[in-house]
């Protein structure tokens, strides 16, 4: 257990945390026996943060909470065991897909539960209706206009599309129709980006006068480089399947007809090898994307000793 603890490290943090305070409760007069003056103290400490998040104004817990009131849509899952090859659907055709605030929680709860999937190889994330996603609803959006709550929702919302991205499994998006705000960030969360020939990608968010808030800015700049990203943020403006092809920020065109079956032939091309070198792959480029060459060399080489001398069972998969 750490006890260098920043305030709200992370969403996840804050959920443990606050189950431990209700053992812990208030850190005055709290005793333990057989531990050092030192660790009595920080015990002291961790009880006073304990308490903080469980009665602070707005914890990450009573936000998830919030957000579960903001109810409208859902974020659906469906795991393909042959394949090993899992789906996520959302799944408000009425608001173009845009995330309410329990389709937030829907989806993070979904990459919770993907996270802990051993048998997993990919995930492709789409929308319903033939459109992909419109980012915020705006009835849970109007709910929470206090900057500090745009805060959490931010918080929020970079913890779960980081995982989503840093997942061990090949994640694409595939965007029908339009994928506007929140709903181009969620397409730089996936490792892959599949459009059909009349989609679009719009960070539509400098129109609305605010600037992207769920992980979306610094993975752009990684996907298209500086001087394309804020182009695009700076403008607003739709960018079509032919253009996204050419800035790198799309990886293929479908046709619209069956576009979900081939985006899943796609996918399945890209998961050929076995469930642990798909996770032996993912694992050493997500590292080598967020990490020095030599700290990369050296997971590179960890993973590699996991997975050499498996070749013959990963033949007879």
């Amino acid at each position: 257990f750490s006890w260098e603890l920043s305030e709200g490290r992370n969403v996840e943090l804050c959920w443990k945390m606050m189950n431990f305070s209700r053992l812990l409760r208030v850190g005055r007069g709290f005793r333990c026996s057989g531990l050092s003056v030192s660790k009595q103290h920080h015990m002291k400490q961790l009880g006073k943060i304990c308490e903080s998040i469980h009665t602070g104004p707005k914890c990450c817990s009573t936000f998830r909470d919030d957000l579960m009131t903001y109810t409208g849509g859902s974020v659906d899952l469906t795991i393909d065991g042959s394949s090993k090859i899992a789906t996520i659907m959302l799944n408000y055709p009425e608001k173009m897909n845009a995330l309410s605030g329990k389709m937030m929680v829907d989806l993070h709860d979904i990459v919770s539960e993907l996270e802990g999937w051993t048998e997993g190889k990919g995930v492709l994330m789409y929308g319903s209706n033939g459109s992909f996603c419109s980012g915020g609803d705006l009835e849970t959006v109007s709910k929470i206009q206090d900057p500090e709550l745009g805060g959490q929702m931010c918080k929020f919302m970079q913890e779960v599309t980081t995982r989503l991205h840093n997942l061990p499994l090949v994640s694409v998006a595939l965007v029908q129709g339009k994928a506007l705000g929140g709903g181009a960030e969620l397409t730089t969360a996936c490792d892959f980006r599949l459009m059909t020939e009349s989609a679009c990608i719009g960070f539509v968010q400098v129109k609305m006068g605010v600037s992207p808030g769920w992980g979306g800015t610094s993975r752009l700049v990684k996907l298209i480089g500086r001087k394309n990203a804020l182009d695009l943020l700076t403008s607003g403006r739709l960018v079509h399947a032919d253009e996204a092809k050419d800035l790198q920020l799309s990886d293929g065109t479908l046709p619209e007809s069956d576009a979900l079956l081939k985006a899943f032939d796609w996918l399945e091309q890209r998961t050929i090898g076995s469930v642990a070198a798909i996770h032996a792959v993912k694992s050493t480029v997500v590292v080598a994307e967020n990490s020095d060459i030599e700290e990369s060399l050296r997971h590179e080489q960890n993973v590699f000793k996991t997975v050499w001398g498996t070749q013959q069972e990963a033949l007879m998969q």
